[in-house]
């Protein structure tokens, strides 16, 4: 019997699944990995350590689960967080680490490039809005910044590019991902003459660009030997975790779709992209035609994870996800609204719908009475509250009558009641598995020949459990919610002279570094 592996290159971990050809779960495992942070506005990745955890889960997974039963594995699809950069020198080895999408140390390029002539031009052919976030504005720092490495720099990858080249020595990129990085023009699927000349870059210092259903050559025969896999098994390129999110949870006329993991965002999926004069939102590209639109935050599951770690309680130190539980379990004891609490979390700076990379976290309305339940729901609540932003925004463009979501964050229960009541729109949701990973499976699927394409792939998709808006609830979200977008935006100077202030007393107080030779 065939089956499917799915592999989701994550922000802070890997996940492995292994679907049969009905798209049921076989088995999922787990890996994880750090994000270092080591000068402000720095946010990168070892990418060896990430490519050694994919084959450790990738290789426990097939040993347990899929050998034992004699399971022959068609292919293995990938999948990945977008906007990292990796910059390889000419035998293919990494040149530092991956810089990874929540990295804003370009936060000043993007300003200048923002508030041009040719920073709209871009944004128009490349569907990217311009921020620290964008590849274009990652590389344009290293060739301002880092002469060194980007002199030594043969290929700028994404981590999954890099991930796909080690196993099977092919330089590739899909359009989807390649969508996300602001050098792809989404219109013409070539890079972007003008984004390559900003950048300082020709397109032979890229990968070449590949259909998200398109192999990516054969495993390298070491791999075949070590993973116990055939000659024959496929490695196909796959798409981005935003666009099988929004592909696993289907195609409704009207639904948007909600990612909170680490990051987060809110959807649409269609055959033509948001035009928007304010630039602030994405517009990538899943195959010719399909467009996946949105806005995307910086600080979603990720912000609750810091809350967890830094005022959790714990009995065993690494058991984080009880620690989230139990606090959960105190929230919910507090109304919505926690009482005239409020909390900004900008903890990584910010993208939709504000844009502003120099964004700070804040606790407002603080008096007395409040208690830590009180501060935990409004964390939540102001997670949330972004999410809100963001589906408010896209209402301009599109009538969104529905929603889904996804996540490990978004899916909890206690969080998708509160979208529901926030947004006043019905919640759908799947139990039974990760919809990046499912979105993996149906464009599998579709490569196998067992749907004639994506999008009768994702119109078989259904979501049964739904979570029905309290209006009461919601009117009292819809309150507070006036005072978090006024703050948002009455607080930009502040957010930019705190980060004045951070930048100056760190360079102040930073070691003297010995040069390392890259």
């Amino acid at each position: 019997m065939k089956c499917v592996i799915t592999i989701e290159l994550g922000t802070n971990g890997i996940r492995v699944f292994a679907f049969d050809l009905q798209g049921r779960v076989i088995a999922s495992m787990k890996g994880f990995y750090p994000t270092f942070h080591a000068e402000p506005d720095h946010s990168e990745q070892d990418p060896e350590q990430i490519f050694i955890t994919t084959l450790y889960v990738l290789k426990n997974l097939l040993n347990e689960h899929i050998h034992p039963k004699k399971l022959k594995v068609y292919c293995i699809c990938f999948s990945a967080a977008m906007h990292s950069l990796l910059a390889v020198d000419k035998n293919g080895n990494p040149l530092g680490n991956a810089i990874t999408w929540s990295d804003n140390r370009a936060k000043q390029e993007a300003l200048d490039l923002r508030a041009s002539a040719l920073g709209k031009k871009l944004y128009a052919a490349t569907g990217t809005p311009i921020h620290p976030m964008s590849p274009l504005l990652k590389i344009a720092w290293i060739r301002s910044r880092d002469a060194e490495r980007f002199k030594l720099t043969s290929k700028f990858l994404s981590i999954k590019s890099y991930i796909i080249h080690q196993l099977t020595g092919e330089y590739l990129m899909d359009y989807s991902i390649a969508s996300a990085t602001g050098l792809l023009n989404i219109h013409t699927v070539t890079w972007e003459a003008d984004a390559l000349k900003y950048a300082g870059i020709t397109s032979a210092k890229l990968p070449g660009l590949a259909p998200v259903l398109a192999t990516a050559g054969k495993l390298k025969k070491a791999y075949q030997q070590s993973l116990g896999l055939a000659a024959d098994t496929k490695v196909l390129i796959g798409s981005s975790d935003g666009c099988l999110a929004t592909l696993g949870d289907g195609v409704k006329e009207g639904n948007a779709t909600i990612t909170i993991e680490d990051s987060g965002a809110v959807r649409v999926m269609g055959p033509t992209v948001l035009q928007d004069d304010q630039m602030r939102f994405f517009n990538y590209l899943l195959t010719e035609g399909c467009y996946v639109s949105g806005g995307p935050t910086n600080n979603g599951g990720n912000i609750f994870d810091w809350f967890a770690r830094q005022f959790g309680e714990f009995s065993n130190p690494f058991d984080i996800e009880h620690s989230m539980q139990q606090l959960i379990e105190e929230a919910a004891k507090v109304p919505a609204g926690s009482d005239g609490l409020l909390f900004l979390p900008y903890l990584l700076g910010e993208r939709a719908p504000i844009w502003n990379a120099n964004a700070r976290g804040a606790y407002f309305g603080l008096h007395i009475k409040h208690e830590r339940r009180h501060v935990v729901r409004a964390t939540i609540e102001g997670i949330l509250y972004e999410i809100y932003s963001i589906g408010r925004s896209l209402a301009e463009q599109r009538n969104i009558k529905s929603l889904s979501v996804n996540g490990s964050f978004g899916t909890l229960p206690f969080c998708t009641q509160m979208i529901a009541d926030m947004f006043n729109r019905p919640v759908r949701l799947r139990q039974q598995s990760h919809s990046v990973s499912y979105g993996a499976w149906l464009l599998s699927a579709t490569e196998m020949g067992l749907y004639p394409s994506l999008d009768v792939a994702a119109r078989t998709v259904e979501l049964p459990d739904v979570y029905k808006p309290d209006k009461k609830r919601h009117a009292v979200y819809a309150d507070y919610f006036g005072i978090f977008e006024k703050l948002s935006h009455k607080l930009f100077d502040e957010f930019e002279a705190i980060g004045k202030l951070q930048q100056k007393h760190a360079v102040m107080e930073m070691p003297v570094k010995q040069k390392i030779k890259l």
